[in-house]
C-alpha cells in the first residue's frame, strides 16, 4: 500500500509540472505577439534597422508592464505602468531607436527610464545606457527588474534628469521620453560635437512633434520627424 505521503509528494510534483508547462505556454503566446507585433506594427510601417528590429525581438515586453496588462502588452498602444505614466506604443519606441542611428560602441543618456524598457532596448544594441528616472519607484523597480534580466550594461539613476549625468558625459546620444518646451541647455552641452538629441517638443496646438536635433559647432540643427503625445517632463523629484 503506498502512503500518504507518497500521494502528497506526487501531487506537488504534478502541481509542479503544470505550472511549468504553463509558464513555457505563456512563454510561447509572447513570442508569438512579439513576432507578430514587429510585422505588422513596426516592419509594416517602414522601420527598417535590423539592430533596432532584433532588440525589439530579444526584449519581454510583457515583463515592463503590470502583471494585469500583460496580455495587451503587444498592442498598438501605450500602457499605463503607474505613477501616472506610461510605456510608449511599441512602434514609438522602434522609431525612436532607429532615428538615434546607433553603433555598438555608443554610449546612451535616457531621462524617463519609467519601467525600463526603452533603456532595455538600447542596451541590446550599443555599449553603455545610462537612465534617469524622476519617480523613485519607477526607477527602483525599473532597476531592479533590469538587473534580474541581466543588463550589465545600463545604469539606472533616481534623480532630475534634465541636470543629466555630467560623471559619465559626453554621451553620443540623448533621448527624452517626456515632453518639454525645448532642448535643456544641460543636456546640449553633456551631448559630443555631431551627436544626437530626440525628444517630443510641445507645441501651441496641445500636443508635440518628435524633434531630432544633431549638435553642430556647439548648436541644435532641428528636424521635425512627427507629430506625437507624450506625458509631460517633470521637475519635482519624488
Amino acid at each position: 500500500m503506498l502512503s500518504l505521503d507518497y500521494y502528497r509528494k506526487s501531487k506537488i510534483l504534478i502541481c509542479l509540472l503544470m505550472l511549468f508547462s504553463f509558464n513555457i505556454k505563456a512563454q510561447e503566446d509572447f513570442q508569438i505577439k512579439r513576432e507578430e507585433m514587429i510585422k505588422t506594427q513596426i516592419i509594416s510601417r517602414g522601420i527598417i534597422d535590423k539592430q533596432v528590429i532584433e532588440a525589439m525581438r530579444k526584449v519581454p515586453r510583457e515583463l515592463f508592464v503590470p502583471k494585469k496588462l500583460r496580455s495587451l502588452a503587444y498592442e498598438d498602444t501605450p500602457l499605463p505602468i503607474g505613477e501616472e505614466q506610461t510605456i510608449s506604443q511599441p512602434y514609438i519606441v522602434a522609431l525612436m531607436t532607429s532615428l538615434l542611428e546607433l553603433n555598438k560602441s555608443d554610449r546612451v543618456l535616457e531621462i524617463g527610464t519609467g519601467s525600463g524598457y526603452q533603456a532595455a532596448v538600447l542596451a541590446q544594441i550599443v555599449k553603455e545606457v545610462y537612465t534617469i528616472e524622476i519617480i523613485r519607484s519607477l526607477a527602483f523597480s525599473a532597476q531592479n527588474l533590469l538587473y534580474k534580466l541581466g543588463y550589465k550594461n545600463i545604469k539606472v539613476k533616481w534623480g532630475d534628469g534634465f541636470e543629466g549625468w555630467k560623471e559619465y558625459a559626453p554621451f553620443d546620444e540623448i533621448i527624452i521620453t517626456c515632453s518639454i518646451d525645448e532642448f535643456p541647455r544641460s543636456l546640449i552641452e553633456q551631448l559630443k560635437e555631431g551627436g544626437k538629441i530626440l525628444a517630443p517638443i510641445n507645441n501651441d496646438m496641445g500636443y508635440q512633434n518628435l524633434i531630432l536635433g544633431v549638435k553642430t559647432m556647439g548648436k541644435i540643427i532641428q528636424k521635425s520627424i512627427i507629430p506625437c503625445r507624450f506625458v509631460p517632463a517633470t521637475h519635482k523629484v519624488r
